[in-house]
């Protein structure tokens, strides 16, 4: 069964597939969405029903057509950053889930290096805060903060409504997506959010396994799977694969960033060294790991929970034992069975969707 949304130009309805339908039947990836068109149409969001409800309200920024090409189009342009070189894509790439391997932390404009590890897109309608430490409250807020920071893109709004409101194209585009055709940092921010919103990653070996179409798993990871559910799904839970909470999971202060996470939002002390539990769809494509990318694959993310956490004030209670260790005991063979099982979790029709190319 399908969560089918279909998105009207400014107004949304929403209806499920029939009982009978299955997910494997629908087109997971369209036609390449390339062209403005003259008269514009709804895009058709399509979520299994196993998914939880949409954060996002689509009411108030329906995707279409017209908008997606266009979100897509600022997505890869460098003329959202003040050098004209480093787009959104430039540090989310979509081989890799829209993560970028070159880099450990990310790199902005003239050689700036930031503190954080960039973060896989997907799934992000059904989000509520974004960011390491959730400065971002909203989807449309989001990229604000990469497009400003010094590090990363380092620009004002206002540099780069002008610069669009100098390409024809761009005035075509906008005019054809938003009713009232401004260039502006409302639109551009909602057409961005237009792109990402259709990324929907949701057809992984995994996935086909919870919707019985056939699929089965291998015995290692049928028990990777059960031991993912024992010791890691507290915190990486539901079918997102995270509880959207932040947490201090054992990693040393690396003294060169000295990143305090959600303490830097918040202001409260129990909130040092808290970043947000991320998802683990796609994991095997998203390496280095950990806010800082600190970490180079996945054998040694379990050697982390295994052997290495290091104790602090706020350490998150489950990665105390009651014998006062410290961490999730695994044996070698158990941390190879969990990595079967995140393999599962590798969506390649999402990794290559034409859709999300670019152009």
């Amino acid at each position: 069964m399908i969560k089918q949304f279909y998105i009207l130009f400014l107004v949304v309805l929403l209806s499920a597939c029939g009982e009978n339908e299955p997910y494997e039947d629908a087109p997971m990836a369209d036609d390449p969405l390339e062209e403005t068109l003259e008269v514009d149409v709804a895009l058709n969001l399509e979520i299994p029903d196993y998914f939880p409800d949409l954060t996002y309200d689509l009411s108030q920024n329906p995707p279409t057509q017209n908008g997606f090409v266009l979100g897509k189009k600022l997505f890869y342009d460098g003329r959202l950053a003040s050098d004209g070189v480093v787009s959104c894509g430039f540090c989310h790439i979509q081989a890799f889930a829209f993560t970028h391997h070159t880099h450990i932390t990310s790199h902005g404009v003239n050689g700036a290096i930031g503190k954080r590890n960039a973060q896989p897109l997907h799934n992000l309608a059904f989000m509520e805060e974004f960011t390491w430490d959730g400065a971002a409250g909203h989807l449309d807020a989001q990229p604000i903060i990469p497009i400003t920071a010094e590090v990363e893109m380092n620009n004002s709004f206002n540099n780069i409504v002008t610069t669009l409101s100098q390409d024809p194209e761009y005035v075509e585009m906008f005019a054809a997506a938003f009713e009232n055709g401004q260039i502006d940092p409302d639109n551009i921010l909602k057409a961005l959010s237009q792109f990402m919103l259709m990324m929907v990653s949701a057809d992984s070996k995994y996935d086909r396994f919870l919707r019985n179409d056939g699929t089965t798993l291998t015995t290692d990871e049928t028990a990777g799977l059960g031991l993912f559910e024992a010791k890691c799904s507290s915190c990486h839970s539901g079918v997102l694969q995270t509880d959207q909470t932040y947490r201090n999971n054992g990693l040393s202060i690396d003294p060169e960033f000295n990143d305090v996470g959600r303490f830097r939002v918040t202001g409260q002390p129990s909130d040092s060294l808290k970043f947000k539990v991320p998802s683990l769809r796609n994991i095997e494509a998203t390496f280095p790991y950990m806010h800082d990318g600190r970490i180079p694959d996945l054998e040694a993310v379990l050697d982390h929970y295994s052997d290495g956490i290091v104790d602090s004030p706020t350490l998150d209670p489950l990665l105390r034992n009651a014998d006062g260790s410290l961490g999730i005991p695994l044996t070698e063979a158990e941390k190879a069975q969990i990595i079967a099982f995140l393999k599962t979790l590798t969506d390649d029709n999402f990794i290559f969707d034409e859709r999300f190319a670019e152009f």
